[in-house]
């Protein structure tokens, strides 16, 4: 998918020559996923969200500086802690086949097996805005194609 246009005002968090690195912000963040029509939001701890379908997105900066972004997926079903073996080997095969997300199980405070992704990138030297746009992009487009496949396993729950 091409970058959309992508344009501020003269102070905003896209103003600058578009192939001028800038240091990562939630901003920025923000205003490339705002160019492209998504509507994000801040959770309690200030992490950009997002609904793709029935799954979460979340948009992550790491790191000393905030440097790195990591784009993690949390597929809508869920599933009884008995199903963490089959889980382990849906992500194993996961994968060892794809390059992004990187699949993980994560069994919640509440007993409940969810499967995440993510995608990580350690941006200290910067990144432009249509950089920016293509990894947001990716993070996002192999997360649906995690949850869709999720979704299609054997006994789960949708919360």
């Amino acid at each position: 998918m091409a970058s959309p246009e992508i344009e501020d005002g003269p102070d905003g968090p896209l103003a600058g020559h578009p192939r001028t690195p800038r240091p990562l912000t939630g901003e920025l963040v923000a205003a490339v996923l705002g160019a492209r029509g998504y509507v994000v939001s801040a959770d309690a701890d200030g992490d950009l969200v997002g609904r793709w379908d029935d799954s979460l997105v979340w948009f992550l900066r790491l790191g000393r500086a905030g440097e790195v972004l990591q784009i993690r997926t949390v597929a809508a079903p869920t599933f009884g802690i008995e199903q963490v073996p089959d889980l382990y080997a849906f992500c194993n095969a996961w994968n060892h086949d794809r390059l992004w997300p990187k699949a993980y199980v994560h069994v919640d405070d509440d007993g409940r097996a969810l499967v995440c992704g993510e995608t990580i990138t350690d941006l200290e030297a910067g990144v432009t805005p249509h950089q920016l746009d293509q990894l947001l992009d990716c993070g996002i487009t192999t997360g649906c194609q995690l949850a869709a496949a999720v979704r299609a396993l054997p006994g789960g729950t949708v919360r």
